[in-house]
C-alpha cells in the first residue's frame, strides 16, 4: 500500500508541475485581446484539421511543429505575438521555439477556450 502512495504523491507532484508550467504562463484572456486589438499577430498552433473545426478570428494557423520554419508568416521578431492551442501545452512550445527564434514579445493564451 505505502508503494501505491508513493506512485500516486509522484503522480499528482508531476500533475501540479505539468499545470503551473502551462497555466503559470499564460496570459489573461482580457490582456491577450487588447494585444490583438493594438496589432498583435495571434497564430494558432493546432493542426489544420482543429483549425478548420473552429479557430479565433484573425488568427493565422501554423501548427507547433512547423513554427521554426514559418518565422516570416508571424511577423518581424520586434512585433508581439499571442499564440494559443487547445489545451495550452503546444502553445508553451510554440512560445518558447519563439523565443529561442528571438522573437522578444511573445504571450500565452494558452486554451482557445480561454478567449
Amino acid at each position: 500500500m505505502s508503494g501505491n502512495l508513493g506512485v500516486i504523491i509522484a503522480i499528482a507532484v508531476a500533475g501540479a508541475a505539468m499545470y503551473w508550467f502551462v497555466m503559470g504562463n499564460t496570459i489573461a484572456p482580457d490582456k491577450a485581446r487588447a494585444l490583438i486589438d493594438d496589432g498583435a499577430h495571434l497564430v494558432d498552433v493546432r493542426t489544420p484539421a482543429e483549425f478548420a473545426s473552429g479557430h479565433i478570428e484573425g488568427a493565422v494557423n501554423i501548427p507547433v511543429d512547423q513554427i521554426g520554419g514559418r518565422l516570416d508568416e508571424i511577423g518581424k521578431p520586434d512585433e508581439t505575438v499571442v499564440v494559443y492551442c487547445r489545451s495550452g501545452a503546444r502553445s508553451a512550445r510554440a512560445k518558447r521555439t519563439l523565443e529561442q527564434a528571438g522573437f522578444a514579445d511573445v504571450h500565452n493564451l494558452g486554451a482557445m477556450s480561454r478567449w
